[in-house]
């Protein structure tokens, strides 16, 4: 089987997609060789979206890719296009900060199934006409090819680092197993080899409350002129909850009240946490496309590392020559420190080279975007240390 999109880059997209696009850059790959996608199909000519901070090196020794979390994207240090907000990892990539632009070439690819740019079921197919739920479903094995197609295309033959947190670490999982050869280090944080029956079962509950909208057409939405943005956006609310702990909720809100002095003995928000869960929610719907939220949830479902190896997690590193550093949070339950440890003894067991930290936080999963000096002063001794391995000029 195969699928091709529409070349045209900007003709019948969605407004927040074009606004991406007019910010970053973008390739069309594939019309001579099509993406082999693990679902059997083949798809090209394809399109990836991505954004780069700094300069690539003479030796084109310091190339940093930094792959993005479930519902994030490819802006990592500037303003959105869409939301006007800063960049999702200001606080890590940045001058003088621990990815700083003048030592390294950052770069940030939009995911395939995306909504951002990179081909999803918003993108046209051969008739012009978008895929929606036509559009194959994608592995983060998927992702990682079409992430390595784009150095090809760039001329970049490996990187000096790979790094991401949630989604984000286990595409740096699967960078290290599949292109062990162009991985010189690789900082996989808050992530899984494997995503857990705890968080498949978060995911349905949000891709079921979005196909259960009416305005969700079969997801067709778009030909009707419709956003399935309630289910969309209790999906969102749902999700959020996962990115937080029961630390952080109790100190940000407790059960304080919501613009009232007492309960309205009604279905308001009479709490400040509906309120806010609300408010995710309702601008979420502005920067997200649904079916790509079902196609890219599926994704991470699908994502077992060791079942992709005969079952052992230790094999998909065997004779592996990166360096790792893997971090977790004390407070993260959705994807909990023993996870990366199994992570960790894998590694241990293919006798690579790797570090651990679990870092003492209340923030729960999202502490990995939060500002965290001790993960901060970590990565850049393991950067630092790495960077005199490699003989990387330029890094202090």
């Amino acid at each position: 089987m195969e699928a091709a999109i529409e070349e045209a880059p900007f003709d019948g997209l969605a407004d927040a997609e074009r606004k991406a696009l007019a910010r970053c850059r973008h390739a069309v790959l594939g019309a001579d060789r099509p993406l082999r996608l693990d679902c059997g199909v083949e798809l090209g000519p394809y399109r990836v979206a991505y954004q780069t901070y700094g300069t690539l090196n003479a030796d084109k020794s310091n190339a940093v890719l930094i792959c993005h979390a479930l519902t994030l994207d490819q802006f990592v240090a500037e303003e959105h296009p869409v939301t006007g907000k800063e960049g999702w990892w200001d606080s890590l990539v940045g001058p003088g900060k621990v990815l700083d632009p003048a030592r390294y070439f950052i770069i940030c690819i939009n995911v395939l199934g995306g909504c951002m740019g990179t081909t999803g079921p918003l993108a046209l197919d051969a008739s012009g006409q978008p895929w929606n739920l036509r559009f194959p479903v994608v592995t983060v094995a998927d992702m990682v090819r079409t992430q390595a197609a784009l150095l090809d295309h760039l001329g970049i033959p490996d990187l000096f680092c790979v790094i991401g947190g949630s989604m984000g670490g286990m595409q740096v999982l699967e960078w290290a197993a599949s292109y062990p050869a162009r991985v010189f280090s690789a900082v996989p944080i808050a992530c899984a080899a494997r995503h857990s029956a705890q968080n498949i079962a978060f995911h349905e509950v949000g891709r079921q409350a979005i196909m259960a909208d009416p305005e969700w057409k079969g997801g067709d939405y778009r030909q009707h002129n419709t956003v399935p943005a309630r289910g969309l956006s209790v999906a969102r609310m749902t999700a959020h909850i996962t990115y937080l702990s029961e630390q952080a909720l109790q100190r940000k809100f407790g059960r304080a009240l919501q613009d009232r002095d007492a309960l309205g003995f009604g279905f308001d928000a009479d709490f400040q946490v509906e309120s806010y869960l609300r408010y995710q929610g309702s601008t979420f719907v502005d920067r997200f496309d649904a079916n790509s939220y079902l196609y890219i949830t599926r994704a991470m479902d699908y994502f077992d590392l060791a079942a992709a190896h005969g079952g052992v997690l230790a094999n998909a590193f065997k004779g592996t020559p990166t360096r790792f550093c893997l971090f977790s949070f004390t407070s993260d339950w959705l994807f909990p420190t023993r996870e990366s440890r199994e992570i960790v003894h894998a590694l241990n067991a293919a006798a690579a080279n790797v570090s651990f930290v679990e870092v003492e936080s209340d923030k729960g999963h999202d502490a990995f975007l939060l500002d965290e000096p001790e993960m901060f002063r970590t990565l850049a001794g393991f950067l630092k240390g790495a960077a005199a391995v490699r003989g990387l000029k330029d890094v202090p």
